[in-house]
């Protein structure tokens, strides 16, 4: 059991104060400024006693079973279905049902549906590889502008220009059988 931050008393030390009361025969007063009480608390924890709780566990302090603001199961059904199987956005089912969008978007979250899943499979990658070698040959050019001197950047003088230097040009060729460059 945890017991929140502000707790004054364990359960263990609710019993004591109870049973110093009506065992020990203690006032009330005197019971709960030994427990570090107010007497109204007290009397809670008292009452809670002479009714047959002598566990006196912390109770939740939220609504018990359904939220009373939750949205019905009906209308999760409907935004399951708009998610699901229309494939919807949440800012599409909200229009849609003139809901908030927060509110379709918590039940799309609470419901596991905030990743929809893929059309269809993607095909798979289109491979080939040629058994003999030399069969096919991919080749590929690169044009290259040639550097004549060390431009302004690294020597700072910005008067002297070098231009129409040329280019220069990168032959690849690979083999698709064995890979050979």
């Amino acid at each position: 059991m945890t017991l929140h931050q502000n707790a004054k008393t364990c359960p263990a030390s609710r019993r004591l104060m109870c049973r110093r009361i009506e065992e020990q025969g203690w006032s009330l007063r005197a019971a709960a400024e030994a427990a570090g009480l107010s007497e109204p608390r007290a009397r809670a924890w008292l009452r809670r006693w002479r009714a047959g709780d002598h566990e006196l566990a912390d109770r939740p302090s939220g609504p018990a079973g359904r939220h009373p603001r939750r949205t019905e199961p009906g209308r999760e059904a409907v935004i399951a279905e708009l998610r699901g199987e229309v494939r919807m956005s949440a800012v599409a089912i909200a229009d849609a049902l003139g809901m908030p969008e927060r509110t379709v978007r918590g039940v799309i979250a609470r419901l596991g549906l905030a990743k929809l899943a893929p059309v269809k499979e993607p095909e798979p990658a289109n491979r080939y590889e040629r058994p003999m070698p030399g069969e096919l040959i991919h080749i590929d050019v690169k044009k290259l502008g040639r550097i004549g001197r060390p431009g302004h950047r690294i020597s700072g003088d910005r008067t002297t220009r070098s231009r129409g230097i040329g280019w220069e040009f990168v032959h690849v060729c690979i083999d698709d059988c064995t890979r050979l460059a």
